[in-house]
């Protein structure tokens, strides 16, 4: 059976890109004969060919601007894009048995980005009449009428599987489709980096000997995608990180300050180790900050080489769980909230705004020290392994060949503005 993936593998967030495997070796691992492709929703085809440096700035401009006129832009900039790729996904879909659509934060409406870039898929999808199959992504809450009516020609696909992967998502998709489809709530395909890691990736060094690992990410990527206020957001400030890394290096711990990939998050973290109160710890080698990691493989292994990790990000706190290393998550997307509720561990997660260095340091020390318990550890990531199971089972539903109508041509490359460009290759 070949089978085509859309997500977005190749963000400059690596955690995409872990799901993304995980998504792909445990479907091929099932097949007799693998044939598992994946197609990034922004049209990257390696890792490191995001917006790059320019990113931050673009978002910055775009984030300054009403959300109506955010929407025109964001559709504007995308439009030629997703007509010359649909051609390219056209060809893929119609030479595939069926589709898949997962996971990740999927079907969000961040100015109409991701519901642009996957209602393009679902169009393509529709016209080549291939089984498909929504799998384990996260849904938001708030959706634009435009947004919903890009979602919603999923009802004019030929779903086999549906499933979001928390309680939350599952509470949102029924407020989007109270009719239907149904979804399943299924673990979220990342838990299972632990199955298909290399073994020299994991950190051999006793647990006590490790540092305390603390995940950063740029303020204005959260303000960017969170559902709540810039003042609802715990962490937000450099002094804020700074604060909690005096008192961690105080009680003599090391620590590794680390992110996801992302450029501006890199140069964030750069920012919180410019202060003088810093350098002798920087110097000694109780304080560090890791090279930004480039494939998903480089985040593993620095998440795998801590005793506990701190993290906004949400697949930072995944990886983590499934490699055995207890994560506190800081609260900014109810996505983070989902997960710790869903691995029974709400007490490390820190959601309030108002909530103290002090406090995080010691939600730190405790998951240090509690560690995470095996039975629920290996039932978890039995789920998830069940999760993949019962996709397989849905994927070998019959399917049917229709004739579909001819795409639209693409638009003239000179209808592209410079802003627009850029945008496009950023979002």
């Amino acid at each position: 059976m070949k089978i085509v993936i859309f997500n977005v593998k190749y963000s400059e967030n690596l955690g995409d890109g872990i799901l993304a495997q995980c998504l792909e070796t445990a479907l091929a691992r099932g097949m007799a004969t693998p044939d598992v492709t994946t197609i990034d929703l922004a049209g990257r085809t390696a890792f490191g060919t995001g917006g790059g440096g320019r990113r931050r700035q673009v978002l910055k401009v775009l984030q300054a601007l009403p959300s109506a006129l955010r929407r025109l832009v964001v559709r504007r900039a995308l439009a030629p894009k997703l007509r010359r790729l649909q051609v390219e996904w056209q060809n893929a879909i119609d030479a595939a048995d069926a589709v898949v659509i997962g996971g990740g934060n999927l079907f969000q409406d961040d100015d109409l980005n991701f519901p642009l870039k996957v209602g393009a898929a679902l169009d393509c999808i529709r016209r080549s009449g291939k089984p498909l199959a929504i799998y384990a992504v996260g849904a938001s809450r708030d959706w634009s009428h435009q947004a919903r009516q890009l979602f919603g020609a999923i009802e004019n696909c030929q779903l086999v599987h549906v499933s979001v992967r928390d309680t939350i998502a599952s509470g949102n998709w029924i407020g989007h489709f109270p009719a239907g489809p149904h979804a399943e709530i299924l673990p979220d395909p990342g838990l299972l980096i632990r199955d298909i890691v290399e073994t020299q990736d994991i950190e051999a060094s006793k647990i006590d000997d490790r540092p305390i690992g603390i995940c950063v990410t740029d303020p204005l990527i959260l303000r960017r995608h969170s559902s709540r206020q810039a003042h609802g957001i715990p962490f937000r400030h450099a002094d804020d990180y700074r604060h909690l890394l005096g008192l961690l290096l105080d009680a003599g711990y090391r620590i590794c300050l680390f992110t996801n990939g992302a450029q501006e998050d890199q140069a964030f973290a750069r920012r919180i180790l410019d202060a003088n109160a810093l350098v002798g710890h920087i110097d000694s080698g109780e304080l560090h900050l890791a090279a930004r990691p480039k494939t998903p493989q480089d985040l593993v292994r620095i998440i795998a080489s801590t005793q506990v990790i701190l993290a906004h990000r949400l697949h930072a706190c995944i990886a983590a769980y499934s490699l055995g290393v207890p994560p506190v998550g800081l609260g900014w997307d109810p996505k983070v909230d989902g997960f710790f509720q869903f691995i029974g561990h709400s007490d490390h997660f820190a959601g309030d705004a108002t909530i103290s260095a002090q406090q995080v340091a010691s939600l730190l020390e405790e998951a240090a020290r509690r560690g995470i318990d095996p039975a629920i550890h290996a039932a978890v990531l039995d789920q998830a392994r069940a999760g993949i199971a019962q996709l397989h089972a849905s994927l070998d539903a019959p399917h049917f060949n229709r004739e579909r109508p001819a795409l639209q041509p693409a638009m003239a490359a000179s209808e592209e503005d410079r802003f627009g460009y850029v945008l496009a290759r950023s979002l």
